[in-house]
């Protein structure tokens, strides 16, 4: 995982719940059971052992058979956009379109993957859709970030946009787009040192490396938001695959209740987190209190300040404290 930089640095804020959440090898082992069954009859299409040819096209239909090659394979080198519709849904209709233009507008810099969630249930629910259109951005093979519903067409752009100043430096197919016209930002040897220490999974170093930027700006936005996805990230990894049942069994453990909120965010159970946080601040008191506060407020960095789960929870707390 490597952290946006620039206008793209809110991209990241759903990633650390969806990434934790959507493991994309499960469609991929499907796929490949799918190529190895018995070949058909003499005189038949005989199978391919590498599946389907990634399709050129700025809009393609993928299947559970093709989401190997068309989805976790192609964006290894294109950022693709996965549509995931349905024919009796109207704001698909609006969305869809818009998405398909702004597609082939781009010159091969990203793809449209369109999944009709009726004839692959399981691509939906790979990704915990709760409702259609929901749009997900794959690059180098995982989710990056993802809306739902039918956002105007100037707020796409935007997130199309600031997803492609984030990925310049990942994917080829950006930077082919481009020609080569558009000049690179020099990079600021500060956050490659802090990247490069989170990508080979050395947390206390890359939580260091954002703390010395924001020793000397306290108000990098940038740095702020890494440090918090630095944090959640190393806490993510040592939780206790029981935290949630212990958390549970002993409402009074604040300690586990730290943790099980973690867990549930980590597997993209936003709102039972967030929930979670602010029953325990309803029923504490003093430092256990404030513990619980200060850690749900982290958690919030996560996401966008207009997160709508960010934004109840907020009144939630507020309720609870005053």
């Amino acid at each position: 995982m490597t952290h946006p930089r620039g206008s793209a640095a809110k991209s990241a804020a759903l990633s650390a719940a969806l990434s934790g959440a959507v493991d994309l090898s499960a469609l991929k082992a499907r796929a490949e059971a799918a190529r190895k069954q018995p070949a058909p009859p003499a005189g038949g299409p005989a199978p391919s052992g590498d599946g389907p040819p990634p399709s050129s096209e700025a809009v393609i239909d993928v299947t559970e058979a093709t989401f190997q090659a068309e989805v976790v394979e192609r964006s290894l080198r294109q950022l693709v956009v996965v549509d995931l519709w349905a024919e009796w849904c109207g704001p698909c209709k609006q969305l869809s379109p818009v998405l398909e233009r702004l597609a082939a507008e781009s010159g091969g810099a990203w793809v449209v993957a369109k999944v009709d969630v009726d004839a692959n249930p399981r691509i939906a629910q790979l990704f915990g859709a709760q409702s259609i259109p929901t749009i997900v951005a794959i690059a180098g093979g995982q989710p990056v970030d993802a809306f739902s519903g039918a956002l105007p067409e100037p707020e796409i752009r935007k997130w199309i946009d600031a997803l492609l100043d984030a990925l310049r430096d990942k994917l080829p197919s950006i930077r082919d787009a481009e020609g080569g016209g558009r000049a690179e930002e020099p990079e600021d040897p500060r956050f490659t040192e802090a990247e490069e220490a989170f990508e080979r999974g050395d947390f206390a170093a890359a939580q260091a490396a954002y703390e010395r930027i924001l020793d000397v700006e306290p108000a990098n936005e940038l740095a702020k938001n890494a440090l918090a996805q630095v944090k959640f990230t190393a806490r993510a990894e040592k939780a206790d695959p029981d935290a949630v049942a212990k958390a549970d069994a002993d409402p009074s453990d604040i300690a586990a209740q730290l943790d099980a909120a973690d867990l549930e965010i980590a597997e993209n159970q936003v709102e039972a987190g967030f929930k979670r946080l602010v029953d325990t601040v309803r029923r504490t008191a003093g430092e256990d209190r404030n513990k619980v506060r200060e850690h749900l407020v982290a958690l919030f960095d996560l996401f966008d300040p207009a997160d709508e789960r960010v934004m109840k929870a907020r009144r939630d707390l507020a309720s609870a404290l005053f």
